[in-house]
């Protein structure tokens, strides 16, 4: 009998999609929500998905998109209600939809944090997420395939500037500079040292 482990080998087998940016404790929690039904004869893994209320079949996208939830909810602590999955972003009269939007804490309604799974390529997955940044304002985005990671900020709609990583959802956000995220708290901490080192200073002249 294939493990669940195998079945996740096997999903993701011949693609572009892989487990290698995701903790063991991640994978063995998205293990534990995959359930098996039996379609045309075949054992077909399927997933509890406790966003959408349904189970939902597990094709390699979809692998990727509740590893990365779990990490969103478990590691940066951004509550499920924040998170959406597929919602539509409007391009003029076309719709598409973001793989995972995490919404504004204070405008419920406003993109904060786009993040694109469908597109395992990155130069694909970055057009994209280019695309509906502009279309929706968001500030931060992030393409993964599970092999590789890439977070992005948008700094003005001609310029997506690589970050470090997202900000927490206890953090606030600081607009990012070459050297990588600032968030209110390390920006305020450099701020302050900077005071207390100007002031020794002006007391020494």
């Amino acid at each position: 009998m294939t493990s669940i482990k195998d079945h996740l080998q096997l999903i993701l087998k011949d693609t572009n999609y892989k487990l290698a940016i995701f903790s063991s404790e991640e994978i063995q929690a998205l293990r534990e929500c995959i359930i098996f039904k039996e379609i045309r004869g075949k054992s077909t893994a399927f997933i509890e998905c406790t966003k959408r209320n349904k189970h939902i079949q597990l094709k390699p996208e979809e692998v990727i998109r509740q590893l990365y939830t779990l990490r969103l909810v478990n590691h940066y602590g951004y509550p499920l209600s924040r998170i959406g999955f597929e919602q539509s972003v409007t391009f003029g009269r076309e719709k598409k939809s973001a793989d995972i939007i995490v919404f504004d804490k204070d405008r419920p309604e406003t993109p904060y944090i786009i993040i694109e799974v469908k597109k395992p390529k990155l130069n694909d997955g970055k057009a994209q997420l280019r695309s509906y940044c502009n279309a929706t304002g968001a500030p931060i985005a992030v393409w993964t395939n599970g092999e590789k990671i890439s977070h992005y900020h948008r700094k003005d709609p001609n310029y997506f500037e690589d970050i470090t990583d997202i900000p927490k959802a206890s953090q606030g956000f600081y607009p990012v500079s070459t050297d990588g995220l600032k968030t209110v708290d390390n920006f305020i901490s450099s701020l302050a040292t900077r005071l207390l080192i100007r002031g020794l200073w002006n007391r020494s002249i």
